[in-house]
């Protein structure tokens, strides 16, 4: 009893107020963003549309972008597989290309202030309303280009630059073979070498693709028919230059057709991606394909093998500065209007899985768009209620016959 203090003694204690002691401690409401999330590796069903916390805040290098549209690659459907080098940790928003407006910079940066309309390279959460990335991946976008004609460029044209000029090195008159001649970044290569007089571009595609990039090329094979045998017919010396993103037995057939001083460049496995979800065989059959070329015969018959990597030459070789003066030069043939972008579509992130199997087919022609801020269609509105619910998810697959998860990359 000596020490039970009575209410109206802890009452005087608190100023007379009995309540203080009760008060309930007042929390700011976090604030929210849809974001395109992965949710583990497989099919179409591990992407779903979610809620997250909106980024804090710029942190020193770095600026807070709005997002306004997303470019879809390759990349994103070997990352969703779990078929890439270094995996992401699941769950994760996806994403390697957005293009927005600046809404915040962080300490230390200079080249960027409030509203700049900027295009930037991220590694994952490109796929997002709001991304905070270091401003040394990010690029001011050049007067008259909007944000989805910026994703439509930026990944396509750098690729294709280095493949087509540092790599490559092409020259007046010369021979090109190209492979996923439909693609984005072969739509690129292809308005690349048009500003080269007199080069003979070669390209193989899907069948339904030829009729809408024919003027691009000279020649367009299906890819399933013997081009290499229809190449020498055409070209009994062979090619000087063969782009290759398959890999598998195409590495064989295209170094065949190398005349001396060519060059081969690798710059793409697609062959590995052959479903919804990853396949250790189509893994095991590409590597088993490729003929391992030592530099002895690379010596002996004169020609070069090559190979381009983007996402490893941004974040794992701090070529930040290389890849900022291909950005420059990419803008300035845009501006000076000896390049064009090709858009093929824009997407709801609603419709994300719809727009991956339309890459999956191989049907795209030029850059698939990821745009927050259009409308789901009709399938998907009924479930778009779910998305804007922390902790829930739109389901967006589109097919449910592939939900395995297939083993981590070894």
């Amino acid at each position: 009893m000596g020490d039970t203090k009575t209410d109206e003694a802890k009452a005087t204690e608190n100023n007379g107020n009995p309540a203080a002691t009760e008060q309930p401690v007042e929390t700011t409401p976090v604030k929210e963003m849809r974001a395109v999330v992965l949710t583990g590796f497989g099919g179409l069903k591990t992407v779903k549309v979610m809620k997250k916390p909106e980024p804090a805040g710029p942190g020193e290098g770095e600026v807070l972008i709005r997002v306004k549209a997303c470019g879809l690659n390759f990349l994103d459907l070997m990352a969703r597989q779990g078929a890439i080098d270094n995996p992401p940790k699941t769950p994760c928003i996806m994403g390697f290309e957005c293009a927005g407006a600046i809404e915040a910079v962080g300490e230390g940066v200079t080249e960027f202030k409030v509203s700049d309309s900027v295009v930037a390279l991220t590694e994952y959460k490109a796929w997002a309303e709001l991304v905070c990335v270091p401003a040394k991946y990010v690029y001011a976008l050049p007067k008259g280009m909007e944000a989805q004609e910026a994703v439509s460029m930026l990944m396509n044209y750098v690729v294709a630059y280095c493949l087509v000029f540092d790599i490559g090195n092409l020259q007046k008159g010369q021979k090109v073979l190209l492979h996923s001649a439909g693609g984005s970044v072969g739509m690129a290569v292809a308005s690349l070498c048009k500003t080269v007089e007199d080069v003979t571009l070669i390209g193989t595609a899907s069948k339904q693709k030829h009729e809408a990039i024919a003027e691009n090329f000279a020649h367009l094979f299906d890819h399933t028919q013997d081009y290499v045998q229809e190449t020498k017919k055409l070209l009994p010396d062979g090619v000087d230059l063969v782009f290759d993103c398959v890999c598998g037995e195409d590495v064989n057939k295209g170094y065949s057709l190398l005349k001396p001083l060519g060059r081969y460049v690798l710059y793409g496995t697609s062959s590995i991606v052959s479903g919804e979800t990853k396949s250790f065989f189509s893994f095991a059959k590409s590597w088993w394909q490729v003929d391992k070329v030592s530099p002895i015969k690379l010596f002996d018959e004169n020609k070069i093998m090559a190979g381009f990597n983007l996402r490893h030459l941004l974040y794992q070789q701090g070529c930040h500065d290389y890849v900022r003066g291909v950005v420059d030069k990419v803008f300035k043939l845009w501006s000076d209007k000896k390049i064009k972008t090709t858009t093929d579509s824009g997407w709801a992130f609603e419709d994300v899985a719809e727009a991956m199997q339309k890459m999956h087919d191989r049907k795209n022609i030029g850059k698939i768009t990821l745009l927050p801020e259009k409308a789901p269609k009709p399938k998907a509105q009924a479930s778009k209620e779910k998305s804007i619910t922390s902790g829930e998810s739109t389901d967006t697959d589109k097919d449910p016959k592939d939900e395995q998860t297939p083993p981590p990359c070894e």
